[in-house]
């Protein structure tokens, strides 16, 4: 299961619910309601987040011009997903599009992190 980290945790769990429809199973909040740990599922898939922390020498993503990484996760309707993610701020790097035997696209997240979102054909 990965773990990401972002500048802000608690606009970046918004947003994979709002943009990627993820589901919140648990968040560990400060009392300002800042999150300083939070799982999210999809499916099968669970994912954790939390602030990047010099501490835990962990950062948020780096805008650069590559991937170093992308999160697979299957979902049902990638067309539907694609529009959901779109049109709640997702930067599209890939439409949909079949590839292989899967149905994708690729979305970058407002923390920079990148996902592939899959359907099999």
């Amino acid at each position: 299961m990965p773990y990401l980290y972002y500048p802000d945790a608690r606009a970046a769990l918004a947003f994979l619910i709002s943009a990627f429809g993820f589901d919140e199973i648990t968040a560990l909040r400060d009392d300002d309601g800042n999150v300083w740990h939070a799982q999210l599922s999809t499916g099968d898939a669970v994912v954790m987040i939390g602030p990047g922390l010099e501490g835990f020498a962990t950062r948020a993503v780096t805008a650069g011009e590559l991937a170093t990484s992308r999160t697979f996760v299957y979902v049902d309707d990638v067309d539907q997903h694609f529009e959901r993610a779109r049109d709640a701020g997702a930067t599209v790097v890939v439409a949909p599009s079949d590839q292989g035997p899967n149905r994708i696209h690729i979305a970058r997240d407002c923390g920079g992190h990148e996902w592939i979102f899959a359907s099999p054909l």
